[in-house]
């Protein structure tokens, strides 16, 4: 999938991974009742922060890194009918797995 998008900086493109639709009682959980994940898929990274002296330091998360981060970090987008969150590298807590 091409997406035509291209994050600056130490910017990063991420898809949400969606929850699942039961709990693990085997409760179906409605929409209205689900939270956003707070997981997600990279999909896009920017060149990396600028340092003061003007060099740049690259990224530490990749594409196709599965990442956590935080509930009120970035910007949820929409981009070709679909819905993507726009983070800053800070605001990743961690790569999973």
């Amino acid at each position: 999938m091409t997406i035509p998008f291209q994050p600056l900086h130490d910017r990063i493109l991420v898809k949400r991974v969606e929850q699942q639709e039961k709990t693990t009682g085997g409760i179906l959980l409605p929409d209205t009742a689900k939270e956003k994940p707070l997981q997600g898929e990279v999909l896009a990274v920017g060149r990396g922060a600028v340092r003061d002296d003007g060099t740049i330091r690259p990224l530490e998360v990749k594409v196709g890194d599965r990442i956590l981060f935080g509930k009120y970090g970035g910007t949820d987008v929409k981009l070709q009918g679909n819905e993507y969150v726009i983070l800053r590298e800070t605001d990743v807590m961690g790569v999973i797995g």
